[in-house]
């Protein structure tokens, strides 16, 4: 009789110690959670910027509404470019620079993954060759009736090498975070015929 309380304070002790730790790693993380988050530094517009895996430079932002380096821009609609030189940082061709620069509000999420296109021969998203300084365009589009900023704000991110990854144990950049934010003044429509 003795054994079977016994077993049963046991059960109700670990079940309340469990619990308990449940409870207290619950709430250690939700109060860490509301720490305040610290601000996003504010990036120079005329200064390169390390992203890790690229190095890069904003050179100017201006709305095209005919062409941009051979990429057409529909009747009903005006294209956003972002010029910027960009040279890889690492040892193999790449072209992992999509996300590089996003729109941040009240633009992002307004319009869709920008093309990126190289300006010395309009080719779409090439890969960039180790050490070598490209410039290249990001040409986002808008319906002509969305009011264009007079600055542009971008979001620059970044991404961390692992030498190893969890999943395949291969190297890579991974985990993309933001890490600053650019602003870029829009220069009036530029010449319609950039090729």
């Amino acid at each position: 009789m003795f054994g079977a309380i016994r077993g049963k304070v046991k059960t109700w002790f670990t079940v309340g110690a469990g619990t308990l730790a449940a409870v207290t790693v619950a709430g250690l993380l939700g109060a860490f959670g509301a720490l305040p988050q610290p601000e996003t530094p504010v990036l120079a517009r005329d200064s390169q910027i390390e992203t890790g895996q690229w190095l890069v430079r904003p050179l100017r932002a201006y709305v095209g509404t005919d062409r941009v380096y051979n990429l057409p821009v529909k009747q009903d609609q005006q294209a956003l470019v972002l010029e910027v030189e960009m040279t890889n940082r690492t040892a193999e061709s790449a072209k992992d620079y999509f996300t590089l620069f996003q729109l941040a509000p009240p633009l992002g999420g307004q319009s869709e993954q920008p093309a990126v296109i190289l300006t010395r021969d309009g080719s779409m998203t090439p890969a960039l060759h180790p050490g070598m300084m490209e410039r290249m365009a990001y040409v986002w589009t808008f319906p002509k009736a969305v009011a264009l900023p007079d600055e542009l704000p971008l979001v620059v991110n970044t991404k961390t090498y692992k030498p190893q990854d969890n999943l395949y144990g291969t190297p890579g950049w991974f985990n993309e975070r933001e890490l600053g934010r650019v602003e870029m003044p829009v220069e009036a429509k530029a010449a319609e015929s950039q090729s």
